[in-house]
């Protein structure tokens, strides 16, 4: 089997996984977005699933996300992974939706990074649903903040939210508190509407609580591989 076709016949599940959790939680299939993590994966492998008919691609380090956005065009690339203060400005340079952000500093250095390059980035606000810091994250009552900060920045457009499940617990009540921080964001920001959750094992409980876009890499690419470099 080609690798295409191993990525095609992956895809195939992956969407009817997706169009399953829509009808459950009744909701169009439409209003949930497929974002491929690729991260790990070759440029080849992306440049497949973009010709497969995914457009959203996300990467999670900056040295690999640079050069796959720079080998692979014709998509919108997500940054996933947690952004270095110094590094911010680079990220801002090509990626065109950043879901990491969880701390003030950040705001400004890919404000920086955009307007130097005459780009506009849109900007998730990462939720923690742990308060676990090597997750990343910003706790739930520093959100409002956060997201005005970006709301304000030259070079940003605030999307919404962003959360990863915490490990080991079923995730539906963590994802149901990040449905309710996004609430709370839009009495504010009404245009904020993204909710970035779900990966390949929850996907469903993420689909029922309100996510418009899910981040999907194992079901679609398969084990990773070790990293790259």
């Amino acid at each position: 089997m080609t690798r295409q076709q191993e990525l095609a016949d992956n895809l195939v599940g992956v969407q009817a996984r997706l169009a399953a959790a829509c009808t459950a939680a009744g909701r169009p299939r439409e209003d949930v977005t497929l974002v491929a993590v690729t991260k790990t994966w070759p440029a080849s492998d992306c440049a497949l699933l973009r010709d497969l008919g995914l457009v959203e691609l996300a990467e999670n380090r900056e040295a690999e996300a640079r050069d796959k956005a720079a080998a692979v065009t014709g998509v919108r690339w997500h940054f996933v992974g947690g952004v270095q203060t110094n590094k911010a400005r680079r990220v801002a340079s090509y990626a065109d939706v950043v879901e990491s952000l969880d701390r003030p500093a950040l705001v400004d250095a890919l404000a920086a990074g955009a307007v130097r390059v005459g780009r506009t980035v849109q900007v998730l606000v990462q939720v923690s649903l742990d308060g676990d810091p090597a997750r990343g994250g910003a706790v739930p009552d520093d959100v409002p903040a956060l997201a005005a900060a970006v709301a304000s920045a030259q070079g940003l457009v605030l999307g919404g939210v962003m959360a990863v499940a915490p490990r080991d617990v079923d995730p539906t009540a963590a994802f149901a508190v990040l449905r309710r921080v996004s609430e709370g964001l839009r009495v504010d920001h009404p245009e904020a509407r993204v909710i970035s959750a779900g990966m390949s094992g929850d996907l469903e409980q993420a689909v029922a609580a309100g996510a418009t876009h899910v981040r999907i890499g194992t079901a679609l690419l398969g084990h990773r591989p070790a990293p790259l470099g």
